[in-house]
């Protein structure tokens, strides 16, 4: 298989972007990759906007140094806190970030009522009030930023007690609300999707035992 020249460039503040990653490789084949993790860092949720848009320029200096023609910002994390800044600083370059499935979870719920897991930094950001005003009219959404689960994961611990009660702590009190759907309003949250479901149980409609948003990109002009 024959790559294309100029690489695509993602980063993340860990391991999460590897599931924007995995996509990625399924849809475009045939493209380049530099994938950056910023494990230094890690975890960005926490943090003021300030460091993660300087976090994320440095990274975006590096990316451009490996010659990416388009950088794929695979963090909602840093999307929210440093995508727009990030394009007034680099005017010449693409950018691609993640913002929450707010629009397909108020498609899909027949309860008016969803579940948003995602880091402080999310919440706060101008891009998740943009899309839930711009989608969940009529929809009644319930927020949780799952302190510690980022961390959890990027240790590896997916099925530990630890990890549960932190999902648990965030779900539970949602179910009992009626919520029928949950976003997944960080790009490390995938990894543990089996064990939401196995809390979530048939609480959740949908085709499976509960239904999961993920992330969806938005494009740069």
């Amino acid at each position: 298989m024959q790559l294309l020249e100029n690489p695509i460039g993602v980063f993340d503040s860990g391991v999460g972007g590897l599931s924007v990653l995995r996509a990625m490789r399924e849809q475009m084949p045939n493209e380049s990759v530099i994938y950056f993790g910023d494990q230094g860092h890690v975890p960005y949720g926490p943090r003021s906007m300030e460091q993660i848009q300087k976090f994320s320029e440095g990274i975006t200096h590096f990316l451009l140094e490996q010659n990416s023609k388009l950088i794929v910002v695979a963090c909602n994390t840093a999307s929210a806190a440093a995508l727009k800044y990030l394009r007034g600083r680099f005017p010449e370059v693409p950018f691609v970030g993640m913002e929450p499935a707010v629009k397909p979870a108020a498609e899909i719920t027949k309860t008016g009522k969803v579940g948003v897991l995602a880091t402080p930094a999310t919440f706060q950001g101008a891009l998740y009030a943009s899309v839930v005003e711009r989608f969940g009219a009529g929809v009644e959404f319930f927020q949780h930023t799952c302190p510690g689960l980022v961390g959890q994961i990027e240790k590896g611990e997916l099925e530990s007690n630890a990890t549960r009660a932190i999902l648990e702590d965030a779900l539970l009190p949602m179910l009992e609300k009626n919520i029928d759907t949950v976003v997944l309003g960080c790009t490390h949250y995938p990894f543990v999707i089996p064990l939401i479901e196995r809390i979530v149980g048939r609480e959740c409609s949908g085709d499976r035992p509960s239904s999961l948003g993920g992330e969806t990109g938005q494009t740069s002009a």
